[in-house]
């Protein structure tokens, strides 16, 4: 069996979960122990030739306690900002936007384009779709891209849209979303998930967002939590079902989990910061993912090169020939005012370009998802 073929081996774990211990002995005996052998059998010690075999099964572990709910409190402290947040555009730039579309014709190519990638978007699903967004390193930016991925199809579809944590670190998701409270972890709902459970069992363990999507959480803003390769094996399989597509923010690169989080999913979001080290230690994980056999990632990959300053001096035209291989999309996400001061992520105080690099890119990482090449 294939090292990817994590969803098997999962519920094979889970057939040796549900499996009894045993018949109960005789009073007094512990269930699934063999009763005491008679005084007058022969020892097996004593038996010529025969090495000593101890038959007896090994205690089982003990019952893993199911978590507590505790609601946690995150707090977005205002004194730590300036001001009122800040629009992605100045001011003269909306008014020469503005302008522009009075005395030109732009204003009906920007109506082509929206049209074209929204049907992208709202594109109809059969089965759930994993897209997970990563980085080679922290602070690259795939926090805030998996924040605007997420906000992006839970407006333009109708089907429910999950957004999960899956940074064993202290994960600055629900920061980005806007949520002041959680409850439950990703770790916790691998514990209590049940294949009999609906839809509406489940969105009780998560948090609704106010643009119609979900939050599973990593953990409750506090330094010690960790998430298990194998509790998130769980939750996905489990959860799938229920969500035509998770956007998953995942650990940085090269840990275990973010390696199969990669190979199990449909479509993939590597986030890359616009330097020179960036692009080059990003080709290094695509050169990585080239030589793997099985699966074939590259043609559902996506790179997103992030700007963090307005005064950028990569070249962008190099840097895209540099990464740009065996089908990779290259994707630009410029800077802007607003997603540079951090906190919640405000869709209507991006910038136009903003907005424009992010619904491009959702509706490309989409239509990779949903591509049968990308996913053998």
């Amino acid at each position: 069996m294939s090292q990817d073929d994590w969803q098997g081996d999962v519920l094979r774990n889970l057939r040796n979960l549900t499996d009894g211990p045993g018949e109960p002995g005789p009073p007094g005996e512990p269930a699934g122990r063999p009763p005491a052998e008679s005084a007058d059998a022969p020892s097996r010690a004593e038996a010529p030739g025969r090495p000593v075999v101890d038959a007896r099964p090994a205690p089982a572990p003990a019952p893993r306690p199911l978590p507590t709910p505790v609601t946690m409190e995150l707090p977005l402290p205002d004194e730590l900002v300036k001001g009122k947040p800040l629009s992605g555009d100045s001011a003269a730039k909306r008014t020469s936007r503005s302008l522009r579309r009075l005395v030109g014709s732009s204003a009906t190519r920007e109506v082509e384009e929206a049209t074209r990638v929204a049907q992208a978007l709202q594109q109809p699903l059969t089965t759930g779709r994993q897209i997970v967004v990563t980085s080679i390193r922290g602070g690259a930016g795939k926090t805030t891209v998996a924040a605007l991925l997420g906000r992006t199809y839970a407006h333009y579809r109708q089907d429910p849209v999950l957004m999960l944590e899956a940074d064993p670190a202290l994960g600055t998701l629900p920061a980005r979303l806007g949520v002041t409270k959680v409850r439950w972890t990703t770790s916790d709902v691998a514990q209590l998930i049940d294949p009999s459970m609906q839809l509406t069992d489940v969105v009780g363990y998560l948090v609704q967002l106010p643009d119609r999507g979900w939050l599973l959480p990593g953990s409750q803003g506090r330094v010690g939590n960790r998430l298990e390769l194998a509790e998130y094996r769980s939750v996905m399989v489990a959860l799938r079902r229920y969500f035509g597509i998770t956007v998953v923010d995942c650990d940085t690169l090269p840990s275990e989990l973010s390696r199969t989080a990669l190979s199990a999913a449909q479509a993939r979001v590597l986030v890359t910061p616009a330097t020179v080290e960036g692009i080059t230690t990003t080709r290094s994980v695509l050169d990585w993912m080239a030589s793997l056999s099985r699966p074939k990632m590259l043609e559902g990959t996506v790179v997103v090169v992030a700007a963090s300053s307005p005064h950028m001096t990569l070249d962008v035209t190099a840097a895209r020939e540099h990464l740009q291989l065996d089908g990779v999309k290259v994707l630009m996400l410029p800077y802007d005012r607003h997603l540079a001061t951090g906190g919640p992520i405000r869709t209507d105080l991006l910038g136009q370009v903003t907005r424009e690099a992010v619904t491009e890119l959702a509706a490309e990482v989409l239509t990779r998802a949903m591509s049968r090449r990308s996913n053998r």
